[in-house]
């Protein structure tokens, strides 16, 4: 599935990219414009960046899981508050964007 049109990145490239910074790092904080940097790939509209965010949620769920269940514990606990937050902080602004203007 292609997730970013602008730089034709696909859903696999993207979870792949997300689980080698982690393996780095498990504990580091992955953001799109990271995960950009280390594709050599730049945000050009940046209308996927909401999807990259819910692909780099759900991949660094998958990844912990597969840790330690002391550790797996409070990042789920931390992931939820951040979900929490996206729906209240989240839908409020809708990107800053009317839906008529979108390109896709």
């Amino acid at each position: 599935m292609l997730v970013c049109q602008c730089n034709m990145i696909t859903q696999k490239e993207l979870e792949e990219t997300i689980v080698s910074m982690l393996d780095e790092d498990p504990w580091q904080l992955v953001v799109p414009a990271k995960v950009y940097h280390t594709m050599s790939k730049r945000g050009r509209c940046c209308g996927c960046f909401p999807n990259v965010v819910e692909t780099i949620i759900h991949v660094t769920e998958a990844y912990h899981a597969r840790l330690d269940a002391a550790q797996n514990a409070a990042t789920v606990t931390y992931l939820d508050q951040v979900r929490a937050l996206r729906e209240r902080f989240g839908r409020k602004f809708n990107e800053r964007r009317q839906k008529g203007h979108r390109a896709a």
